[in-house]
């Protein structure tokens, strides 16, 4: 069995976790996740770092001893972790005896290399990121990663040799291009190395709140040194014990360490050097993300602009926090939280897509077939329809295996969605309620009901590492168990007929949220006490069209119009229309335009709505239109009517859907 070792940043206990902290451990879950299902033997490891001057300040800010404020914290990181539902198989606090035992393990192999040495460090300092500045590099007097204050610094010191490593690691870099990504980081790193390094101070003596050098207790270790360390630390270095070697020589060097954009050079420059120093292996892979912005400014708790993920996965549910925080990154870029998004995808693509998806499948099998896998027609699997759906389900299972290994995690949803809507749009299609009135045409029936059956089941399977419980479900309600390694056997058209089936649930209830309601919990003081579960929602009807977005409480609502006549109201001249294509309007980000068959005519209209659909999740929907509205140009484009949507104030707009089929031309009344 083939091995995965995957590491988070150990994070800095000088605040309280933010989505920042949570985003990380969620995205090193879902990769840890996925290689556990390829059959993987998988070692995934978070934690807290807890040394340094910027931590002794910080108790001392709180009244509190350096271990009791590191206790506290470090507390509060380790209570994230089933809140998120990681599965890590171990956390490391860097005050730990094992870790104080492997740091001075490294210290003594790279001391007795030639790499370090004693002398008098006098420069600038950064307590915020706690790194040494060269003068030359202060921008403005400040440091150039945080723009916080510098201090200057002048102690007697033990020095690291990095400079002499300066070539080892561009050889490095060189003969193993993919050592950092994305590729603008590796840039980055190899800009720095090129400039040349200077040897590094790798000890102070100006506060005690640290880990001693060996043979020399008036000097703590560099902050760094100590931290990064801890990823050897947990797979066993500088341990005695005979499991922990072994431990060590099964896991090291980690295939991943996963970090933010902004320590980048602390693990690309600095522990390969330390490393390469003490002739130990480097990991395979440092891949750095982007930052969340809020209004346009990266998270920071000194800024006041940080979500709490208790307060959203109280609202939203945890699988609906996790799966839009892995859609809306596009992995290291950075990404904007907004509420109008989160709500936006939860409504349209959890609870309209997927939710109605997996209601409407086993809801008719249930119906239908005795709530149990039909037989599907081999002759009728052989039509072009059906056999879209299951070439696509069979490609998504190597194209999500890609994504994982490349960490694109939201490339990775966006092509599950693409089968949720090519599977939705086949139900549309083909109309099995119909089929089923019509004993003659069994075969037919069993086979379309089949198809989504089996296409529902892959979706469900390649959910597993992002939405944990919501797969579990999914797979539940199609009477599949959830095997530990089910990815390295998963394949298309492999459902077993006759499988019972269990009890459908709604995946995702309806939320009576608004956007204003959302911003207000900023101004809260705690989530716990404040948060309302979301309400179920009724059971989707089986043939129905996504339901509409709950409309805005009436204290959101804008003012009521004035009063009109039954007359007038009548000259509105409302009717269903099928919607035949869909496509964005370039240069719009809220304009979709629409070819709709109205039952007399085909018409194109322009509708608002780009930003809470993809095209092709519209094609073959009903929608309600106002058929009389005079032609108007909107973009350039003649629009010949409007589409009914519901919006909460200042959010995205859903379109008004209908609880049965009805044929395009209907009157709406």
């Amino acid at each position: 069995m083939s091995r995965f070792y995957i590491t988070t940043p150990i994070y800095y206990i000088n605040a309280e976790p933010h989505l920042g902290h949570a985003y990380t451990t969620m995205v090193a879950d879902a990769v840890a996740r996925a290689h556990r299902l390829m059959g993987e033997d998988v070692f995934f490891l978070t934690g807290t770092d807890e040394h340094g001057q910027k931590v002794e300040r910080a108790a001392q800010k709180a009244g509190l001893a350096p271990r009791a404020f590191a206790d506290r914290v470090a507390r509060s990181f380790e209570a994230l972790l089933p809140e998120i539902n990681a599965s890590n198989d171990d956390f490391i606090r860097t005050t730990e005896p094992r870790h104080y035992a492997s740091v001075q393990a490294l210290w003594r192999s790279v001391r007795d290399n030639g790499y370090i040495y004693k002398g008098k460090y006098e420069g600038w300092y950064c307590t915020v990121d706690e790194v040494f500045v060269p003068e030359t590099q202060l921008v403005d007097g400040r440091c150039p990663t945080c723009g916080g204050v510098v201090e200057k610094i002048s102690e007697e010191s033990y020095f690291f040799k990095l400079s002499a490593l300066q070539q080892p690691l561009l050889e490095h870099y060189r003969s193993h291009p993919e050592f950092v990504t994305p590729a603008a980081r590796r840039n980055e790193v190899m800009a720095f190395l090129e400039g040349g390094l200077e040897d590094l101070s790798v000890s102070r003596t100006s506060f005690t709140w640290g880990i001693p050098v060996p043979d020399d207790p008036a000097h703590v270790m560099y902050v760094w040194f100590d931290a990064l360390t801890n990823y050897m630390t947990a797979a066993g270095y500088g341990s005695d014990d005979p499991l922990d070697q072994a431990r060590f020589e099964k896991f090291w060097p980690a295939d991943v360490h996963l970090i933010g954009k902004e320590i980048v050079r602390q693990h690309a420059i600095y522990w390969p050097a330390f490393l390469l120093a003490a002739g130990l292996p480097l990991p395979r892979q440092i891949v750095s993300h982007g930052w969340w912005l809020m209004e346009g400014a990266k998270m920071s708790k000194s800024k006041g602009n940080v979500v709490r993920p208790h307060d959203y996965i109280a609202r939203f549910g945890l699988d609906a926090f996790r799966y839009f925080v892995f859609r809306e990154m596009v992995f290291g870029q950075d990404a904007s939280f907004t509420d109008e998004a989160i709500l936006g995808r939860y409504k349209a693509d959890l609870a309209n897509d997927l939710g109605n998806l997996a209601s409407r499948v086993v809801t008719l099998l249930h119906r239908t077939c005795g709530g149990r896998v039909p037989q599907p027609s081999p002759a009728l699997l052989a039509r072009s329809e059906e056999r879209a759906v299951l070439d696509a389900a069979s490609a998504l299972v190597g194209q999500v295996k890609a994504a994982i290994g490349t960490f694109q995690l939201s490339v990775a949803l966006r092509d599950i969605w693409e089968l949720v809507g090519l599977t939705n749009r086949y139900i549309v299609a083909r109309e099995p309620w119909k089929l089923a009135k019509d004993p003659d045409r069994r075969a037919e029936l069993e086979t379309s009901l089949f198809v989504p059956a089996d296409a529902l089941r892959v979706i469900a399977e390649l959910l597993r590492p992002f939405m944990p419980t919501t797969a579990g479900r999914m797979l539940e309600m199609l009477g599949c168990p959830a095997h530990p390694a089910s990815w390295s056997t998963l394949a298309a058209g492999t459902l077993q007929p006759g499988t019972a089936l269990g009890q459908t649930a709604p995946l995702f209830p309806r939320i009576e949220l608004t956007v204003e309601a959302l911003r207000d919990m900023a101004h809260e003081p705690t989530a716990s006490s404040t948060a309302s579960p979301a309400k179920p929602a009724p059971q989707a009807a089986p043939a129905a069209a996504p339901a509409p977005a709950p409309a805005a409480t009436p204290a959101q609502e804008a003012p009521v119009a004035e009063q009109i006549s039954y007359d007038e109201f009548m000259k509105v001249d409302l009717r269903v229309a099928k919607i035949l294509e869909a496509e964005r309007v370039p240069k719009s980000k809220k304009l979709m335009k629409l070819r709709v068959d109205t039952g007399l005519d085909t018409r194109t209209i322009v509708a608002g709505i780009a930003e809470a659909y993809e095209p092709e999740a519209l094609v073959n929907r009903t929608v309600a239109i106002v058929f009389n509205l005079k032609p108007a140009k909107l973009m350039g484009i003649e629009s010949n009517g409007m589409v009914l949507a519901g919006s909460a104030e200042g959010g995205r707009p859903f379109l008004v859907g209908f609880e049965t089929d009805l044929p395009p031309g209907s009157r709406v009344r």
